[in-house]
């Protein structure tokens, strides 16, 4: 199946097995379904994972399938992003070089907000890419069940684990680090980057943080893997 997806505000192409989109994906959004249904309120999902294993593009596959049929949930997606610090104050605490990285994150706020979520009307904060900061209130939550997808949403320390009672279902994608490797420093390539800068690059990011997500994540509800093509497969 191959679609057109916007994230971020860009057009995305992407593709997926059919096969997978039918024994994997479906299944899983109507199990999700299900679970809002018994609940009778809000369903918050986490859907935690390294960097390169394409998280905001399922979350978007997700809701274009919904979309497009009437027998699985409305569904919305809800980045991570708009929870850094701001700029000032990555500044001021010697952190700018990090962002991205687990300090980086204002978990106080992000906890207040999953909390909002159970009320029938609630924002969450966008992260601007042109003012690279977050724009608070920049999404309106409407849908019965919303994804919140990041890299440390799963995180094994104590700030963190605290977030997970504010979960409903969780689920996490592992991969092979040195696959993860290769799809970070192509996509740091496409971004302008010489390949001498884009491996710096995720010597110094990327790589951490891919070892500590896998590494240091708590158990999920759902486990899936990655594999070498980019599908993924219940683990």
């Amino acid at each position: 199946m191959n679609v057109t997806l916007t994230i971020n505000g860009l057009e995305t192409h992407a593709s997926f097995n059919n096969d997978e989109v039918e024994s994997l994906h479906k299944p899983l959004l109507k199990q999700l379904a299900e679970k809002q249904k018994q609940l009778h309120r809000r369903l918050v999902v986490f859907l935690a994972a390294p960097p390169g294993t394409g998280k905001s593009t399922l979350v978007a596959f997700w809701e274009h399938l919904c979309q497009q049929d009437s027998t699985l949930p409305a569904i919305q997606a809800l980045p991570m992003d708009g929870f850094h610090h701001y700029n000032e104050y990555l500044l001021a605490n010697n952190l700018k070089q990090h962002k991205g990285a687990p300090q980086t994150f204002n978990v106080k706020k992000l906890a207040l907000a999953l909390q909002d979520l159970h009320k029938p009307e609630s924002h969450w904060p966008q992260y601007c890419r042109n003012l690279h900061d977050p724009v608070e209130n920049a999404i309106a939550v409407q849908a019965p069940v919303v994804v919140v997808e990041g890299n440390w949403l799963l995180l094994n320390q104590p700030e963190w684990q605290a977030l997970r009672e504010l979960c409903d279902y969780s689920v996490f994608i592992s991969a092979a680090p040195e696959m993860l490797s290769e799809r970070l420093i192509r996509r740091k390539m496409r971004g302008g980057l010489s390949r001498q800068q884009a491996e710096a690059f995720f010597q110094a990011t990327d790589g951490p943080n891919v070892r500590c997500v896998l590494e240091n994540s708590q158990p999920a509800d759902m486990l899936l893997r990655m594999d070498e093509q980019g599908g993924y497969h219940l683990s």
